[in-house]
């Protein structure tokens, strides 16, 4: 039976209750500008009833105050983060898209290929009017020597970017290795806090937040679960299972571990492509296990990162193995059969003349590969003191590869087309200018007029493939050792114009020029200089086609994103954000609660009061 301070025992938990939601208001309003929080809330229930043994059964015993819980939607939150992931990838992309864009410009006052190439082809026609001129020549070598210099300052500067992105990309790793740190410290903090009943929402915001900023530079997965009690299957611990994952499923976070990526760096005997950077970043789990950096299913700026510095346009070397035998020092020639266009044509190689091949799951080091032209057929060196293990028999008829596809058109694309272009360029030309019959003005063959630097100060001295074998050594004096980067002016005709031919006929006059008419038509010729189904001096416009179609689609992607994104977080905002006039309302209402409970009581007192010191109960 209730006590005669029954009513005044239920005032006071109404009390209290009003008392924690005027601070839980409090703490709303100080906390509006603060990133990531969320409205928390009251949670009260009545509280158990007590029975009075009477006709009217049970009599109501006031308030219990349960918890203070965060106002927080797991869906709108799930949302956001694969938006997140969609708006990082496409901002990178669009960043440096629009930075080779630039690159690539011709304006009036920025000299691009057209106006550089045009100038070349001027002088060219100059030069015909005025074949027996040193000077007119010289300046035909000179504006030939402007194109050389065009491919590798955009070579340059396509390198550059990459670096620019490999380095970025240890950042982000770096970064994800610090979110998944402090993931695990929040989540055994708020496993301690919560085992004694409580809710942590401060901790839990602080937890959203990094994973906020997480979903941003990888795409992320987050579970969480509750932990029983294993000697009693049916009882809550209080305490949870908090999951991250990345990269389509890989774990980061797990509870009170986590994992952490590395960045290691290549060795300049394991690029990848034959243009790419030197010491680019492979990424790896610190245990060494293999991270699939290229999985289709990854998004986030490092998604877009890896895109651009590694997109091949799902281009790469792959085929499979069809022989396998010993050299005479011992070492494995594998045998490797291709059918994609672009590894039967030497000029689109980008091949590395060294580096790492996957024969059926099993990486090996490479040290030289030959093409077999009639057949469709690598060979590549299997050194044995560079590689732990033999090529076993068990490899013949797998599936060999030197590095992934990447559907995007990032910086190795971009290589790939200005070193084709090069290459066929200068074979036309110098197919020309030395053809049999031609002569300079010393009554010489001609010399060549564009070739290659080397690393060792050398020049290449090409020669044509096809009249002397059908297969193609990566060691070969060769037009496939030609790229953007290392493209030159042959030095002898650079530091004597006469040594260029004009003509084909030593008798000819020096104003005969059939020579030079072939390298004016050739220009322009899509017989001869066929790239891409266009001729020579439409490059610009196949490559800035590629490279505006990707930076308007990632532009777009990501103006998308943004709006998706601001549509989500108010939402988001909207259920867990706190309104300042919402909160002034509770403020009010709760405010009101606590005066009626003080004034209930004040009259229970006075009651008290009249009842025991007036009546002597």
């Amino acid at each position: 039976m209730a006590s005669q301070f029954y009513g005044l025992n239920i005032s006071y938990t109404g009390l209290l209750a009003a008392n924690a939601a005027l601070n839980t208001t409090a703490n709303n309003i100080s906390n509006v500008e603060t990133d990531g929080y969320s409205r928390q809330t009251v949670v009260q229930s009545a509280a158990e009833a007590l029975r009075t043994y009477t006709t009217f059964g049970c009599s109501g015993s006031g308030v219990d105050v349960k918890s203070i819980e965060r106002i927080r939607d797991d869906f709108y939150d799930t949302k956001f983060w694969l938006n997140n992931e969609t708006l990082g990838e496409y901002d990178k992309k669009q960043y440096y898209m629009t930075q080779i864009e630039d690159y690539f410009l011709d304006s009036d006052q920025i000299k691009g290929f057209k106006t550089i190439f045009d100038e070349m082809t001027n002088s060219l026609e100059e030069l015909m009017k005025n074949a027996g001129d040193t000077t007119v020549k010289s300046q035909f070598v000179g504006f030939a020597n402007n194109l050389t210099a065009y491919f590798n300052e955009m070579g340059n500067n396509l390198e550059k970017i990459q670096e620019d992105i490999n380095s970025e990309i240890k950042v982000k790793t770096d970064e994800i290795n610090s979110y998944a740190q402090e993931i695990c410290s929040l989540n055994k903090q708020i496993n301690v806090i919560e085992l004694t009943g409580v809710t942590a929402n401060e901790l839990r915001d602080q937890r959203t937040l990094i994973v906020d900023k997480l979903s941003k530079v990888i795409d992320v997965e987050v579970t969480e679960t509750p932990i029983y009690d294993t000697n009693n299957p049916d009882r809550l611990t209080g305490a949870n299972r908090f999951m991250v994952r990345i990269a389509d499923g890989q774990v980061l976070v797990d509870m009170n571990e986590y994992n952490t990526l590395t960045c290691v760096a290549r060795e300049s005997s394991t690029k990848a492509y034959q243009s790419d950077a030197q010491g680019l970043y492979d990424i790896q789990w610190s245990n060494g296990a293999s991270f699939g950096m290229y999985s289709s299913s990854m998004g986030g700026e490092l998604a877009g990162l890896i895109h651009m510095r590694d997109g091949n346009n799902s281009e790469y070397f792959n085929g499979t193995v069809t022989e396998l035998r010993k050299d005479a020092q011992g070492n494995d020639l594998v045998r490797i059969s291709v059918d994609d266009y672009y590894l039967l044509d030497m000029n689109k190689s980008t091949l590395p003349d060294e580096g790492v091949i996957n024969l059926g799951n099993t990486l090996y080091n490479y040290s030289a590969w030959s093409f077999d032209k009639e057949k469709n057929e690598y060979i590549f060196t299997i050194e044995r003191s560079k590689n732990d293990m033999e090529v076993s028999q068990s490899k013949l008829h797998a599936e060999a590869s030197t590095n992934q596809a990447v559907e995007y058109k990032g910086i190795p694309y971009y290589m790939k087309q200005m070193n084709e272009w090069v290459r066929m360029f200068a074979k036309a030309a110098n197919e020309i200018v030395t053809q049999d019959g031609c002569s300079n003005e010393y009554g010489e063959k001609g010399e060549l007029l564009f070739t290659g630097n080397l690393a060792n100060a050398t020049q290449l001295n090409f020669y044509n493939e096809d009249s002397i074998t059908g297969v193609v050594k990566s060691t070969d004096d060769c037009y496939r050792q030609l790229t953007a980067q290392n493209f030159a002016i042959y030095e002898a005709v650079f530091k004597d114009s006469n040594k260029l031919a004009t003509h084909t006929t030593k008798t000819d006059g020096q104003d005969k020029y059939d020579i030079l008419e072939q390298l004016y038509d050739m220009t322009s010729d899509k017989e001869q200089v066929n790239f891409r189904g266009g001729s020579a001096n439409e490059f610009l416009e196949w490559m800035l086609a590629d490279i505006s179609l990707n930076t308007e689609r990632a532009k777009t992607f990501h103006s998308n994103a943004e709006t998706m994104a601001s549509s989500i977080d108010n939402q988001r905002i909207s259920i867990s954000g706190v309104d300042n006039d919402e909160e002034a309302v509770n403020l009010v209402k709760f405010q009101n609660a606590y005066s009626l409970s003080s004034k209930m009581i004040q009259v229970l007192t006075e009651i008290y009061d009249r009842l025991i010191l007036e009546t002597g109960v």
